[in-house]
């Protein structure tokens, strides 16, 4: 980690929240929001968000899964994400989540309007629209976190502290 932290602290507090509080306060507000107030299917969110966290590398967003209401996808989704252009477990609109991630945080210049077409298809406008915003935020702050060490720190049980 690249970020000293004070002993007693917890790093994502101290550093989301009293390093930058400014800014940090209201990038953790977004990120809640995407939680609290997402209106995808959960398969769709997870496919799209496992994406970003594979290619971020973040550990602690690998290790996370979304709950709602005590529904989560289950362990084995996440090779399903690893294989999202040929599982046979993905709906279309997953399968599109999952590619629209990649190409987003990889190379954005391939979301062609023959993509969008495609995603239009089995998407509203504002679906993609949250979508869209979902995947800054987890492009973002994963990225931030994998950077700066803390996804190290803040890991979930299954994955040891490096």
């Amino acid at each position: 980690m690249i970020i000293d932290i004070p002993e007693g602290k917890d790093p994502i507090t101290y550093v989301w929240g009293e390093m930058v509080p400014g800014i940090g306060i209201a990038a953790a507000n977004l990120s809640l929001a995407v939680y609290s107030h997402s209106t995808l299917a959960l398969p769709e969110f997870e496919a799209a968000r496992l994406r970003i966290a594979q290619i971020n590398g973040c550990l602690f967003c690998l290790d996370w899964r979304t709950d709602r209401n005590g529904e989560k996808v289950p362990a084995t989704f996440i090779d399903d994400v690893t294989n999202w252009r040929t599982t046979p477990s993905f709906t279309p609109r997953t399968r599109l989540a999952a590619e629209y991630a990649e190409r987003y945080a990889l190379d954005h210049h391939t979301l062609t309007p023959d993509f969008f077409d495609r995603m239009k298809t089995h998407y509203t406008q504002p679906e993609i629209v949250e979508l869209s915003m979902c995947l800054g935020s987890w492009l973002a702050f994963g990225r931030l976190n994998r950077v700066l060490g803390l996804d190290t720190i803040c890991v979930l049980p299954s994955h040891p502290a490096r």
